[in-house]
């Protein structure tokens, strides 16, 4: 499909036959170039809508949908049929993983990680459209799979949210919520490791994004829990 603007690829991008980029929005628009970085690897099935700036080393899986008007730093990875929706704002190091729904004007800062079939919802009163907003996700929040994040909803720096919650107030820097409605059920801090391995997180901050997790060996798999063992 002939792209309905210019498309700006940094050096050294990887793009699969069956991508499109710069697909035309629906909406009327001022149509601006798709930018996309250096070191892009974008895998077959995905489309990129006009109005869209990526930054280096971004990472798709296969049918990935970036509508248009997104931002999107650099070092980001959305895997297999996420779709982010338009004009939102991702900050550097995101992870999206697969079947997850990003709203409309949502915004999601640094090294935060989204896991499978996380849904994000802008409406508080649906299809109405008049205060449709986002959740705010803050600098290294993780949200566990399967996940409802309400409108207006902000997830504070370095908070956990368990799988399968559902999200109606704000979360506490820090804070583990579960449940639906979710609630506050500790401190990040206060999280233990099952094999005593890693200390999950220090001072707020999980493990990958520590020292220790250059130092720490993977277990041997099949990894049997301790109390199975």
């Amino acid at each position: 499909m002939q792209s309905c603007v210019p498309v700006e690829l940094g050096a050294d991008c990887s793009i699969d036959a069956g991508v499109i980029l710069g697909y035309p929005p629906g909406r009327p628009i001022d149509r601006k170039p798709v930018r996309i970085g250096d070191r892009a690897q974008i895998r077959s099935g995905s489309v990129i809508y006009a109005s869209v700036e990526i930054g280096d080393g971004f990472e798709t899986g296969h049918n990935v949908i970036i509508r248009e008007g997104n931002r999107i730093g650099y070092d980001c990875a959305i895997w297999n049929g996420t779709t982010i929706d338009y004009d939102c704002v991702l900050g550097n190091r995101v992870r999206i993983h697969c079947n997850s729904y990003v709203c409309q004007f949502t915004t999601i800062e640094d090294d935060v990680f989204l896991a499978p079939g996380v849904m994000l919802a802008n409406d508080p009163h649906p299809f109405c459209t008049k205060c449709m907003q986002g959740p705010t996700i803050k600098s290294g929040a993780k949200i566990g799979i399967n996940s409802t994040i309400l409108p207006h909803v902000i997830i504070g720096e370095n908070a956990l949210v368990g799988a399968g919650s559902v999200v109606i107030m704000d979360v506490p820097a820090r804070a583990v919520v579960v449940g639906s409605p979710a609630r506050i059920i500790s401190d990040v801090d206060d999280l233990k490791c099952a094999f005593d391995i890693v200390k999950p997180y220090e001072g707020g901050i999980d493990v990958r994004r520590r020292p220790e997790w250059d130092t720490v060996a993977s277990l041997p798999r099949p990894v049997v829990r301790p109390d199975r063992a």
